[in-house]
């Protein structure tokens, strides 16, 4: 049976048609609700069966490694790293529902199946690299330019 891992996606968009029993999300997800509706949408899924776990600290730390090499680890909050721990532990029978394109890059790259709400999802999976907006010499990380001091700006590396 498949089980879909929920990002808060899920409860402020409000138009996913997955039986709340197949859903599984993190605690923090309920931190990141703001609305009252998807408050609400988020204790009917629990009422309904949504299970709601902490994720495995070893599947927190190889997300972690991961959004490292594509360095989509800037982009990504406490909540989306738990989220992916939590669909890598579920790898094999469970589908990640998130907007997130940071998320998904990050999910494609581990094997985890992923199905967006209400954005398109990801085509190309990307390895990213920081450039400076003065010099536009190329560094893997940073905020400023250790050459010139200006600003570095996220850049596509290359597809993977």
């Amino acid at each position: 049976m498949t089980r879909y891992i929920a990002d808060s996606a899920v409860f402020i968009m409000g138009n996913c048609d997955v039986d709340s029993s197949l859903l599984i999300t993190v605690p923090s997800v309920a931190d990141e609700l703001k609305s009252r509706d998807a408050l609400l949408r988020f204790d009917l899924a629990k009422e309904g069966g949504l299970r709601v776990e902490w994720p495995e600290p070893e599947m927190v730390k190889e997300i972690k490694q991961m959004a490292e090499h594509t360095r989509d680890v800037e982009e990504l909050s406490k909540t989306d790293i738990e989220i992916l721990a939590k669909a890598l532990e579920h790898r094999d029978t469970a589908v990640l529902l998130t907007d997130d394109y940071a998320v998904q890059n990050v999910a494609v790259q581990l094997g985890i199946q992923v199905k967006p709400i209400a954005q398109k999802k990801i085509r190309d999976l990307i390895i990213w690299q920081k450039q400076c907006i003065g010099c536009k010499k190329t560094f893997e990380k940073g905020e400023v330019c250790p050459i010139c001091g200006s600003a570095l700006k996220k850049k596509r590396k290359r597809k993977v």
